[in-house]
């Protein structure tokens, strides 16, 4: 009879997982804490980035940096920044932010066109003109060399807010930074539209994350 051969089995044996001793198990912690910590790094700082478009979004905005909705910075912050840069308006906080209530816009924007414009009105013609956004003159109405005059800034702040809801807003519909400032500001005008965009949103960004100076 045929030899029959026996059929070869590969033996196969489970290994011992070797114990985890202290120094093993502490290494482990350290390395689970620091991505841990990592982890948080991270979220905190897309959370501080995103923080202001979400909420432009809250409070209504149709989208990122629109001028319209409820204020995203105080009384008491705008006055903070105001005093920080030695503007003649210093105390005037309170007016620019109600005017932002009354006309629907967030006083943020405000305050950054005041910056852009004149420095909080401590340069150029705003000191005498009681300015915020340096707007050109018209007829029937009090002027200093070329630019609408106020005798106080609480005047100056309201008919920018009127200016910028009644005019852009409601009769040309520019809602956004990039919309209103291409007319506000164009280059044709001596001036840098990208640029004005650009430190508008800036200082929008810096005072929503509560930073006064915007250096």
């Amino acid at each position: 009879m045929p030899k029959v051969k026996r059929r070869v089995y590969r033996a196969t044996y489970r290994k011992k997982r070797p114990r985890m001793t202290f120094s093993s198990a502490f290494r482990f912690s350290v390395v689970v804490v620091a991505c841990v910590a990592i982890g948080i790094g991270i979220i905190s700082l897309l959370v501080s980035t995103l923080a202001p478009h979400l909420a432009s979004r809250l409070n209504g905005s149709a989208g990122p940096y629109n001028v319209m909705g409820k204020p995203t910075i105080s009384a008491d912050f705008i006055n903070e920044v105001l005093t920080h840069y030695h503007s003649p308006a210093q105390g005037k906080g309170q007016a620019l932010y109600d005017d932002g209530v009354k006309y629907n816009i967030d006083p943020a924007y405000a305050l950054a066109f005041f910056m852009q414009e004149s420095q909080l009105g401590t340069q150029g013609v705003a000191s005498i003109t009681h300015s915020l956004g340096n707007i050109r003159a018209t007829d029937g109405h009090p002027s200093y060399d070329g630019y609408r005059k106020y005798d106080t800034w609480e005047e100056g702040f309201d008919d920018w807010y009127q200016l910028i809801s009644k005019q852009y807003i409601q009769n040309w519909g520019l809602t956004t930074v990039d919309q209103i400032i291409p007319v506000y500001a164009p280059d044709s005008d001596n001036n840098n539209e990208q640029q004005y965009i650009s430190s508008v949103e800036y200082m929008v960004d810096r005072w929503r994350n509560g930073t006064v100076d915007i250096s």
